[in-house]
Formats: structure tokens, sequence, C-alpha cells
């Protein structure tokens, strides 16, 4: 194959992984701004009224707020909690972009329970207090079953 043609073809498989690149920071860079102002109205409100209706059923749980995420953990044990935060990480972001994931940890004895998937696979923008409350009602099953 010539020189040129090898050139032509390295040249612009580079101009498009730079392209890519700027495209999927300029996209986390808005599912940032997004999430925040979700966060702030809705995720964490929400949160802290399911901790307060846990606590009257019995189930102490406490709202944290660690930087850009927010935590709804248990007040028995430190180590069983629901985060939801953004991931702008993995593979899929690559294709789709960041989405919005839940984390939850739960322990049975020495035994450590981590999933985690998103809330909705939707544009940050998208994703509403009924996709947060669904998420929360459905991992905090196990939580409550004891």
């Amino acid at each position: 194959m010539e020189t040129v043609i090898v050139r032509k073809w390295v040249t612009d498989a580079i101009e498009r992984a730079k392209r890519r690149a700027q495209d999927r920071r300029a996209r986390t860079d808005t599912a940032h701004q997004e999430f925040a102002t979700l966060l702030d109205q809705a995720i964490v409100p929400l949160c802290r009224q399911v901790a307060g209706a846990l606590k009257a059923a019995g189930y102490p749980f406490t709202v944290m707020t660690p930087s850009g995420a927010v935590r709804l953990a248990s007040e028995r044990s430190g180590d069983d909690y629901i985060e939801i935060t953004l991931a702008t990480e993995t593979e899929e972001d690559a294709a789709d972009g960041p989405w919005v994931m839940g984390y939850t940890r739960r322990t049975r004895g020495r035994h450590v329970l981590d999933t985690g998937r998103p809330i909705r696979r939707c544009p940050v923008r998208d994703i509403t207090e009924e996709d947060v409350l669904t998420f929360l009602a459905t991992e905090l099953e196990p939580f409550v079953e004891r």
C-alpha cells in the first residue's frame, strides 16, 4: 500500500478520535450542569422525604450529600446505603452519554453486595422524581424486609 494512503488513513482516524473526544467532553459538561440542578431541586429533597418516611416506620436512615451525589444510608449499619450520582466514566458513556446511576451496598454478616444501574437510560434532563422514587422503592425493599 502506498505511504500517502496510509498517512491519510491515520490522519483521518486521529481527527475522528479528536472530534469524538470533544463531543464527549461537551456532553459530559452539559450532563454535570443538568445533574447538579436535578440533585439540588429534586433528588436531595426526595431522599430527605424518603428518609423521614423510613424513620417514621421504624427504619432509621439518614441523607448525606457528598459532592455531586446523594446517599441514603442506614443508621444501623454504615455499610448499607443507596447512592445516586452521575456516572461519566463507563464504556456505555462513549456511545450514549453520561447516566444518572444508582448504587446500592448491602451487607449480610461478612458478605457485601454491591450493585449499580442507571436510574433510567435517558439524558439527565429527562429524569423525573418518579424515576428516582421508583428506583429508591425497589432498592429499599431488601433493607426493610429484615
